[in-house]
C-alpha cells in the first residue's frame, strides 16, 4: 500500500471511532459488527469496549492471515491495530462529553459517519478488520456471498444485545445498520460514476471525431443494422461524465438533429482513460 492508501485507512477508521465515541457510546445506541459484540461484552462482563476490540481484531487478524494468505493480512494490519487504538484515545478525551441526547439525531450521524469511514477503508483496498473476516473466510471455505453472510451475522449481533436493550433501542439498531449501509454504498461508488452513451447516426464518423476533438474522449465504433431497412451502418460508443452530458447532447444535435441517443449510467469504467493514463498517438 502507497502512503495515500495509508493515510486513507487511518482517516477512515479515525471517522469510524469518532462515531462511536460521540454518538453511539455516550446514547445508548446499539450496532452490528465488531462494536455490537463489544458492546454485549461491555454489558455483560464489563469488559471495555476498546480492550475488548483490540484482542477481538487481533484473533480474527490471526485467523484471516492463516486461512486467506499474507496479502489480505497486510491489507488489514492497519485497522486490526489502529481501530481500538484511536477509539480509546476518544473515549478517554471525550469522556462524558454529550453532543445530543436526540437518539434519532445520534443515530442518523453515527450512521453517516461509520457509512463514510468504513467507505474510505474500503475505497482504499482495506479491510476494516473484525467481523469483516468471518463471511470472507466462508466465502473461500464454502462460496456463501459475503454480504449475505455478513448482513446474518449484523442481525445476530443486534439481537443479542436484546438481552440489555429495550425494544426502542433494538428499532434504532436497526435503522443504523441500514443506513450506514446506504451510505456505505454511495461512498463506494462516489466518482465512478459516468454515462455510457451509443449514437446511431448517419454521420457517426463524424460525430466520432468531434467526440475525440472537442470532448477529448475515446469512441468505439460499433456494427450496426437497421431493423426496417436493414441498412448497415456504424453506432458510436463512449463514456463521459454526468457532467459532460449536456456538452455531448449540444455536439451530437449540431452534427445530427435527428441522432439516436441511447444515454445508460455505469456505476465503474476500468481502462485507458479512466483507471489507466490517456495515452495519445
Amino acid at each position: 500500500m502507497n502512503l495515500k492508501k495509508i493515510a486513507t485507512v487511518l482517516a477512515g477508521n479515525t471517522v469510524y471511532a469518532l462515531a462511536v465515541s460521540l454518538f453511539i457510546l455516550p446514547n445508548g445506541l446499539i450496532t452490528g459488527g465488531t462494536t455490537g459484540l463489544a458492546l454485549v461484552a461491555h454489558a455483560k462482563l464489563g469488559i471495555p469496549i476498546a480492550l475488548f476490540i483490540g484482542v477481538f481484531n487481533i484473533i480474527m487478524f490471526v485467523a484471516g492471515a492463516f486461512v486467506l494468505g499474507k496479502a489480505f493480512a497486510l491489507t488489514t494490519m492497519i485497522s486490526t491495530f489502529y481501530y481500538p487504538f484511536i477509539l480509546g484515545v476518544f473515549e478517554k478525551l471525550s469522556g462524558n462529553m454529550v453532543i445530543t441526547q436526540d437518539r434519532m439525531l445520534a443515530t442518523i450521524f453515527s450512521g453517516l459517519l461509520i457509512g463514510a469511514g468504513i467507505g474510505m477503508v474500503i475505497r482504499a483496498g482495506a479491510s476494516t478488520g473484525g467481523m469483516d473476516i468471518p463471511p470472507l473466510i466462508l466465502n473461500k471455505k464454502w462460496n456463501l456471498s459475503i454480504s449475505q453472510t455478513m448482513s446474518v451475522f449484523d442481525c445476530l449481533i443486534l439481537l443479542s444485545q436484546m438481552i440489555f436493550s429495550n425494544m426502542e433501542q433494538i428499532l434504532y439498531g436497526i435503522f443504523l445498520v441500514l443506513l450506514y449501509t446506504m451510505v456505505l454504498d454511495k461512498v463506494l461508488m462516489t466518482g465512478r460514476n459516468q454515462m455510457q452513451v451509443k449514437v446511431i447516426s448517419k454521420k457517426y464518423d463524424q460525430i466520432s471525431q468531434e467526440i475525440q476533438r472537442r470532448m477529448d474522449r475515446g469512441t468505439t465504433l460499433l456494427a450496426s443494422e437497421g431493423g426496417h431497412l436493414r441498412e448497415s451502418s456504424f453506432a458510436v460508443l463512449t463514456v463521459i461524465s454526468g457532467r459532460q452530458l449536456p456538452k455531448l447532447n449540444e455536439l451530437v444535435l449540431e452534427i445530427d438533429p435527428n441522432a439516436f441517443m441511447i444515454i445508460n449510467q455505469v456505476t465503474e469504467v476500468r481502462g485507458r482513460g479512466f483507471t489507466l493514463h490517456k495515452e495519445y498517438k
